[in-house]
C-alpha cells in the first residue's frame, strides 16, 4: 500500500497553524468540479462559484431536461467572459442507474421490518408497500439474502432519507424485500443499487447517446463524465461513438468507478480512459465501508503514476445544508489531497444545497492546506522510479523541469505546447508550483473550412492539478522560431505578474521547443 506523502521529517510548527491562510490568485493547486443545478445556475451564484475556485462545471443529467441544462450553460458562458475565469464543460450520464418511480411525489413512509415490493409495472402508484422501478431484469439479477439500497442520497447527499432492503423472494418480476430500517421518500425520484449484482443495462444508453449526439455536440463538451463503467470496453465504446461526432472526437472520456466490476477492472479501464472519477456514494454500498479507503489510496495512486487525472467524490455532503463541513469531512479532504487526487468534484453540495459558494470556497482552502504538507520529494522519486529507465525524451524534459524549477525555488512553471501532452507530464511530477500550460493554437481544416485548435486543450488542463491554462494568440504562428517564442513568452510572464504568481527577481523555468529539440531554461527576472 502507498505510504503517507506527509512532511513528518519536517515536524510541522503549532504556531503556524494558528496563522491565517493567505490568499492566492489560484485558491489550490487541486480543482473542483462543481454540479451546476436549482441552487447554482444565476449568474451571480455561478460568477461567486467561478472566483471562488470552481475550473470544471458538471452537468447532470440524471435529472433535468436538455433545455434546462442549456439555460445554465448560458448563463455559465456569460460569467466566464464576465469573471475571466475559463471555466471546462462536463457532461455526466446517466448510465444503467435503476430508479424508484413514484409519479405522486407524495412522501411514502417505510417501516423496519415489513415487507415492500419493488416491480417494474410503472402503471402502479407507489404506497409503503409497493415501488415501481425503472428496470424489468430485477427479478433474474438478485436471489434471497440480496442486498438493495434504495436512496435519494445518491444524488443529493441527504442521508436521512435512505433505505437498506434484504431479498427474502423473487415472484416472476416482483422482487419481494424485508425492510431493514424506517425511512421517508420524500421526493419523486430515488436511485436504486443492487450490491455487487451485475444490471444487465448498457453502461451508454440510448438515451445518454441521445443527449450526447444534441446537447453535447451543440456544446463542444470537454469531459464526458462515463456513470458506471465497468470494463475497457465501455470506454472504447464511447470513444468510438464520440469520434462520429465531429469535434466530441477531442473529448476527453472520464470513467466513473461505481462498484466492484469497475474496481475488478480497473488496470484495463485505466490504460482506456483519459482520467478517473472515484465515485465513493455508489462504492460505499458495494464495498464494505472498511474498504472503500483501501480502493481510493490504490486507485489515486495508479492514476498518478499513470499521469491521468484522479477525481474524488462525496466528500463535504454535510454541507448540502451546513455552512460549515464536519471535522471528519475536513480531515477527508485534506488526506485525498495528500493521496494524491488531481480534483474533488461537488454534487448535491452545490446541485440543490444551499452553500454552493461557501462549499467551493472551505474545499479549496483545506486542499491549499494539504498541498502545503504534501511531500513532493518522496511523490518525485517515486514517480521516476515507478517510470523507469530508459525514458521517453518527453518525460526526461518533464521531470527535468520539475527538478530544476525545485533546485533553484523558481514562482512558476512556463510549458510552451500545443497537445497538452508535455504540460500535463510535468504536472504529472506534481512540482511546488503552479505550471502555466501556453497552448499554441495550431491551424488545421476539414476541407470545407479552417479552424484554430488549441480550445479544447487549454480547458481540458482545468482538471489537472497545478496546471493552469492559458491560449495564446492564433495570430502568433506555430512555428518555434525564436521570435515567436520570444513573444509569446512575453505575454505569458505578463500573464503571471498581473496575477500576482510572478514578482520582481523571481525565477521562472521555461520548457519549450525550439527547432526540432526540447529545452528548459531558467529565467531570472529584472525589476
Amino acid at each position: 500500500m502507498v505510504s503517507s506523502h506527509l512532511l513528518l521529517e519536517e515536524p510541522i510548527r503549532m504556531a503556524s497553524i494558528l496563522e491565517p491562510s493567505k490568499p492566492n490568485f489560484f485558491p489550490a493547486m487541486t480543482k473542483i468540479v462543481g454540479t451546476l443545478g436549482p441552487k447554482s445556475r444565476s449568474v451571480e451564484i455561478i460568477s461567486r462559484c467561478l472566483e471562488a475556485g470552481m475550473s470544471v462545471a458538471r452537468f447532470d443529467f440524471s435529472w433535468g431536461d436538455a433545455e434546462f441544462h442549456q439555460e445554465t450553460l448560458e448563463n455559465l458562458k456569460g460569467c466566464i467572459k464576465s469573471t475571466k475565469k475559463l471555466c471546462a464543460v462536463m457532461l455526466d450520464t446517466v448510465g444503467p442507474e435503476l430508479q424508484v418511480i413514484n409519479k405522486t411525489e407524495h412522501p411514502i413512509s417505510l417501516q423496519a421490518d415489513s415487507l415492500v415490493v419493488l416491480t417494474p409495472d410503472l402503471d402502479k402508484e407507489a404506497t409503503s408497500n409497493l415501488l415501481p422501478i425503472n428496470f424489468g431484469g430485477l427479478s433474474k439479477a438478485v436471489k434471497p439474502g440480496d442486498t438493495i439500497f434504495i436512496g435519494q442520497y445518491l444524488f443529493s447527499g441527504s442521508e436521512t432519507t435512505s433505505v437498506w432492503l434484504e431479498v427474502t423472494e423473487v415472484k416472476e418480476e416482483d422482487v419481494v424485500c424485508m425492510i431493514k430500517n424506517s425511512a421517508t421518500l420524500a421526493v419523486s425520484l430515488y436511485t436504486l443499487h443492487v450490491s455487487q449484482i451485475r444490471i444487465d443495462l448498457p453502461t451508454l444508453t440510448d438515451k445518454d447517446k441521445e443527449v450526447i449526439s444534441t446537447w453535447g455536440v451543440r456544446n463542444n463538451i470537454d469531459f464526458l463524465s462515463l456513470s458506471y463503467t465497468r470494463h475497457a470496453e465501455d470506454v472504447r465504446h464511447a470513444r468510438e461513438f464520440l469520434s462520429n461526432l465531429g469535434d466530441l472526437s477531442q473529448t476527453q472520456i472520464f470513467a466513473k468507478i461505481e462498484n466492484v466490476e469497475g474496481l475488478t477492472h480497473f488496470d484495463e479501464i485505466l490504460q482506456e480512459a483519459d482520467g478517473i472519477i472515484l465515485s465513493r456514494g455508489n462504492l460505499g454500498i458495494d464495498l464494505p465501508p472498511e474498504k472503500v479507503f483501501l480502493f481510493q489510496k490504490a486507485a489515486v495512486y495508479k492514476c498518478n503514476m499513470a499521469g491521468k487525472p484522479a477525481v474524488v467524490t462525496r466528500v463535504v455532503d454535510s454541507m448540502t445544508d451546513n455552512l460549515r463541513p464536519t471535522r471528519a469531512e475536513a480531515t477527508d479532504v485534506a488526506n485525498a489531497i495528500l493521496d494524491g487526487s488531481d480534483a474533488v468534484l461537488l454534487g448535491a453540495e452545490t446541485l440543490r444545497g444551499l452553500y454552493p459558494v461557501d462549499t467551493i470556497s472551505v474545499v479549496g482552502k483545506i486542499c491549499a492546506e494539504a498541498e502545503k504538507v504534501y511531500n513532493q520529494d518522496l511523490y518525485f522519486k517515486k514517480t521516476v522510479k515507478y517510470v523507469g529507465e530508459p525514458m521517453t525524451h518527453l518525460e526526461s524534459i518533464a521531470s527535468s523541469a520539475v527538478r530544476a524549477a525545485i533546485k533553484v525555488k523558481a514562482s512558476v512553471i512556463i510549458c510552451f505546447t500545443s497537445s497538452g501532452r508535455a504540460a500535463r507530464l510535468i504536472a504529472k511530477y506534481r512540482p511546488t508550483m503552479p505550471v502555466l500550460s501556453v497552448v499554441i493554437p495550431r491551424l488545421k481544416t476539414n476541407q470545407l473550412r479552417w479552424t484554430f485548435s488549441g480550445a479544447f486543450e487549454a480547458r481540458q488542463s482545468l482538471i489537472v492539478r497545478g496546471l493552469f491554462p492559458m491560449l495564446a494568440d492564433p495570430r502568433h504562428p506555430a512555428e518555434p522560431t525564436n521570435a515567436t517564442n520570444e513573444s509569446v513568452l512575453k505575454v505569458a510572464l505578463d500573464h503571471g505578474k498581473a496575477s500576482g504568481i510572478i514578482k520582481p527577481h523571481d525565477r521562472v523555468v521555461v520548457c519549450q521547443k525550439v527547432g526540432d529539440a526540447s529545452v528548459v531554461k531558467i529565467i531570472e527576472l529584472e525589476d
